[in-house]
């Protein structure tokens, strides 16, 4: 919150928020979020993840390597990690 000193009193100042939503698919959508992202200061614009992705877990890139080398020395029957 803010704060304004005037004549000795500190009044509170909210800062109002609004939420919108708007169709990225069409040109004219796409130009008010390049419009509004050039304002950091003032808006912030956050993207939802699609729904099918939501409840997904994240791996860190060191787990994702893993199951690559896992997969190609698999896959060639050979351990890739001792290759490298």
């Amino acid at each position: 919150m803010d704060f304004i000193l005037t004549n000795f009193a500190r009044i509170k100042i909210k800062k109002m928020e609004v939420t919108a939503r708007i169709n990225i698919d069409s040109p004219t959508g796409r130009k008010l979020v390049r419009e509004i992202e050039k304002h950091k200061k003032v808006a912030e614009i956050e993207y939802p993840l699609p729904e099918d992705l939501q409840n997904c877990s994240a791996i860190s890139h060191n787990e994702v390597w893993d199951k690559v080398w896992d997969k190609l020395s698999n896959h060639y029957n050979v351990n890739v990690r001792k290759l490298r």
